[in-house]
């Protein structure tokens, strides 16, 4: 689950948060949103499942300002061992994964994880 300080403020429209990361050693990256299940950016969801993206996990809450909140994890299987992204696959994944984002005016910044949160 993202932090979010509020859902009165959405970084696009439908979305309150992003975060683009991977778990060590930090190759193969999913995307986490927080979003808003009254306003589903639909627009961003049909383009992440055109880029291979698949949605593994949704949950909804409510935050602690009474707004309504859906959290999503998208990823995307690879051709390295466990289906993990070569460094090719990774550049390519992240250029589309930037663009998408960029062109609804959400900066994107990948990380890697540290190993307690990967593995909480």
């Amino acid at each position: 689950m993202l932090f979010l300080k509020s859902t009165s403020v959405t970084k696009a429209p439908g979305i309150y948060e992003v975060d683009v990361a991977a778990k060590p050693p930090g190759k193969t990256f999913g995307v986490f949103m927080a979003t808003d299940p009254d306003n589903p950016p639909r627009a961003v969801l049909t383009a992440l499942a055109e880029l291979g993206f698949e949605n593994i996990y949704q949950q909804p809450y409510v935050h602690k300002d009474k707004g309504k909140v859906l959290d999503m994890h998208f990823q995307k299987n690879g051709t390295d061992l466990f289906n993990g992204w070569k460094t090719e696959e990774c550049a390519v994944n992240l250029a589309a994964i930037d663009t998408l984002f960029g062109n609804v005016g959400i900066k994107i910044t990948p990380r890697v994880m540290s190993l307690a949160e990967a593995y909480a």
